[in-house]
């Protein structure tokens, strides 16, 4: 690969991983000091309060993890797209805390998303000078991206296990094609993300990444991807690792709609959270979602190089895996019921 070599990519993910582990010890006693406990109700996923905000540490892992890579010389090209990436996940980190510290009405919030997608696509659309086109496209993914994970983050594991899943796939792609700074960010994301598992998953001591941590994961994902496909990345290796995602919510929103519910109140009706409902314990249904999340994404990358036929078959094959997925809920509920009856 092109400017970074394969050990050295290394260093921010030890170091993104290292912090991730250790971190949330110094950032626990502030959440215990700050009294950020998320009180259960009907429509959440878990029976005990529980301490948020934790994400403050994840975000802080990858952030460090990142601007080492960046101060180091890892990443010799491309730096003010490096930088404008960074800024987006330090914006997006930031609004996530100030809405688990002390709260940010709906307005706000979406206001804050829309302006973090619109000076991180005008600022790489200047730099890699790109058409002024895909300006409100660049706008509208990050702060819908922002949200997504947000919604998606409602079992423990889900955000620790995806976020190292897609970051991992992203530090592919930048492999891939060359870009230094989408290895460096992709690997950071993903070790932060992944050392963050043992905190989240400890029965009885589990602490929750809150808004600091999903908003943060949303804002990298959607700042990478944008910066990446404005360089000339495929939408493929950046768009399948995030159809799972992207899929539950808009399906889930739209039986929403469909029903006449409020689609934008609090709710569990995501598909992963029906999961849970159906059998699956949290970390099944956080294994699940990856699990497809990977199938449909090497499925998408091995397709890339052959011709329209292989193509069309890697298409299809994904259409099935995301509509297994979108009626699992309900397979599961048939297949238990046929069994009962034998």
């Amino acid at each position: 690969m092109t400017h970074i070599s394969d050990m050295m990519v290394w260093i921010p993910g030890f170091i993104a991983f290292g912090l991730g582990l250790t971190l949330p010890m110094a950032v626990r006693p502030w959440l215990h000091r700050w009294n950020l406990v998320d009180i259960p109700t009907a429509r959440s996923s878990h029976t005990h309060p529980t301490y948020r905000g934790m994400g403050l540490a994840t975000a802080m892992a990858a952030l460090i993890a990142y601007a080492v890579g960046l101060l180091s010389g890892l990443v010799h090209t491309d730096r003010s797209i490096a930088l404008t990436v960074l800024a987006g996940m330090v914006a997006s980190g930031a609004l996530g805390w100030a809405e688990d510290y002390r709260g940010v009405s709906i307005k706000k919030r979406f206001a804050a998303q829309l302006a973090i997608g619109v000076a991180v696509t005008v600022a790489l659309t200047v730099f890699l000078q790109t058409t002024f086109w895909w300006i409100p496209v660049g706008i509208l993914a990050i702060a819908a991206f922002i949200n997504v994970v947000n919604f998606m983050d409602g079992v423990n594991g889900i955000s620790g296990i995806n976020g190292f899943v897609i970051g991992a796939f992203y530090a592919y792609a930048g492999w891939t094609n060359a870009m230094p700074w989408l290895v460096v960010g992709g690997v950071s994301v993903a070790c932060a993300y992944l050392a963050f598992l043992p905190w989240n998953i400890r029965p009885g001591k589990n602490v929750f990444l809150g808004d600091a941590g999903s908003y943060f994961l949303g804002g990298a994902i959607a700042s990478m991807a944008v910066g990446a496909f404005l360089s000339g990345v495929y939408v493929e290796y950046l768009l399948s690792p995030v159809l799972i995602y992207l899929a539950d919510t808009g399906f889930t929103l739209f039986r929403r709609m469909v029903r006449g519910e409020q689609w934008y109140k609090p709710h569990r009706t995501h598909v992963y959270q029906r999961l849970t409902d159906v059998g699956l314990s949290h970390l099944g249904a956080a294994l699940t979602t990856a699990a497809f999340s990977v199938a449909i994404t090497v499925i998408t990358i091995v397709a890339l190089p052959y011709q329209t036929q292989n193509a069309l078959i890697a298409g299809a094959l994904v259409i099935a895996l995301l509509t297994i997925y979108l009626l699992l809920p309900r397979i599961i509920v048939t297949l238990k019921g046929r069994h009962g009856r034998k």
